[in-house]
């Protein structure tokens, strides 16, 4: 069973759903998980921010989020998100299928371990490599410009960076900006669930050195082109989704085999 969050301006997914209310250990999820189908692919999603956005980057509560996807059966998500482009190859529009993730968030809970059982996960590789390649072989099928590949550094929000944080950001070569990569894509990994993710560019963050005319991001502009991008979004996912086999036994599945501290 596939599981996907929608982020920002992403709040619907499938046209007939069950709704499924789940309690977690950690506090209520951001909404009611919708179960449907896709070409005959069970879907399971979840809109990250909450049915209204009510809840911003720092506020969600990622751990219930996960671990109610898990008990309603997923065990391979895709976790679109909007995100700010920090190198020109990556104009609004891209799409990323990231393969790093750089954490610059603080205070979030971004772990299931805290004792007294010490756990150590590898994070080396922390997206899904074959998740990935379909997510890109679909991408590239519909004529989507997709980038194989990239740095997301997350950031703790609400606000967006300064021109001195973006500049910084740049110039150590991570390619996009986001807000809510981390610690969804990590919890994932802890509960050994495959995941992946698919950033839309929807701005150049606060313009890129070289390029002044371009204007820095406003919450009204990057929802504005995320919607007009919504239609390719929703139609990768619907390409993809029928061709997502079952979890293999990969490094996701695996990740605690070497981790627990006995």
């Amino acid at each position: 069973m596939i599981g996907i969050f929608g982020g920002s301006g992403f709040y619907e997914l499938l046209d007939e759903v069950e709704e499924i209310a789940l309690d977690t250990p950690y506090g209520p999820p951001s909404a009611r998980i919708r179960k449907g189908e896709i070409a005959g692919a069970e879907v399971l999603f979840m809109p990250r921010h909450g049915d209204d956005h009510a809840l911003p980057p720092h506020r969600i509560n990622y751990r219930a989020n996960l671990w109610a996807m898990k008990e309603a059966g997923a065990r391979r998500i895709i976790g679109p998100s909007a995100c700010g482009g920090l190198q020109p190859k990556v104009a609004p529009g891209t799409f990323v299928i990231c393969d790093q993730f750089v954490d610059r968030t603080r205070g979030r809970e971004d772990t299931f371990y805290d004792g007294p059982q010490t756990t150590h996960v590898s994070a080396a590789d922390p997206y899904c490599a074959d998740l990935r390649k379909t997510l890109l072989e679909g991408a590239r099928e519909l004529d989507i410009p997709a980038v194989d590949g990239g740095t997301v550094v997350v950031i703790q929000g609400p606000r967006f960076s300064t021109r001195a944080e973006s500049r910084w950001f740049s110039a150590a070569g991570w390619d996009v900006v986001n807000m809510t990569q981390y610690p969804e894509a990590w919890l994932a990994r802890e509960l050994e669930l495959c995941y992946a993710t698919v950033c839309l560019v929807t701005d150049y963050d606060v313009g890129l050195e070289g390029m002044p005319d371009v204007p820095p991001v406003s919450a009204e502009a990057a929802f504005r082109v995320f919607s007009e991008n919504l239609g390719k979004l929703r139609a990768l996912l619907y390409r993809v989704v029928p061709r997502v086999g079952p979890q293999p036994d990969d490094t996701c599945a695996s990740a605690l085999s070497s981790a627990i501290v006995h």
